[in-house]
């Protein structure tokens, strides 16, 4: 499905707040109430916009401890056995494969070091997994959602 700039305004502005009613997106776009309903629907029917959801701050469940994890896979481990080897844990909010000497890349959240050590272990334990190099996060810098406030890149006013 082509985005217009019209579905790309309210991407951005779900994006900024979920929660918004189709009467605030359609006064921000130039639609009716029923029209901007009909566009998230037809966005949501396309795949455009996969869900909406809560996002959660980790500090307020007592998750305070984050870091990325470099992953060094055995010799033909494939994308598929990596996600499904790190998949269950609570711990893991992000992965992906990665270009460089690391095979993947885990972003992963704790209560404490001493969580975070045994998560480490536990991935560690996996068969696929030769090594691991961790790097902890002192304190986040820019943590935004995509698309919030922008259409493709261009900050909107």
């Amino acid at each position: 499905m082509r985005l217009d700039r019209v579905d790309e305004r309210i991407i951005a502005i779900l994006g900024a707040d979920a929660r918004a009613s189709f009467a605030d997106i359609g006064a921000a776009v130039g639609l009716s109430a029923s029209a901007a309903k009909r566009r998230v629907d037809r966005l949501v029917e396309s795949g455009a916009i996969r869900g909406f959801t809560v996002v959660l701050e980790p500090a307020s469940l007592g998750w305070t401890t984050e870091a990325y994890i470099e992953v060094y896979c055995r010799p033909r481990t494939s994308p598929a056995e990596i996600r499904a080897g790190l998949t269950g844990y609570a711990e893991v909010t992000a992965a992906c494969t990665v270009t460089g000497e690391a095979d993947a890349m885990v972003q992963v959240r704790a209560r404490d070091m001493q969580h975070l050590e045994e998560t480490i272990e536990r991935i560690c334990a996996e068969p696929f997994v030769v090594r691991t190099k961790s790097t902890l996060v002192l304190s986040r810098l820019v943590d935004q959602p995509m698309l919030a406030g922008t259409e493709q890149g261009r900050t909107t006013a």
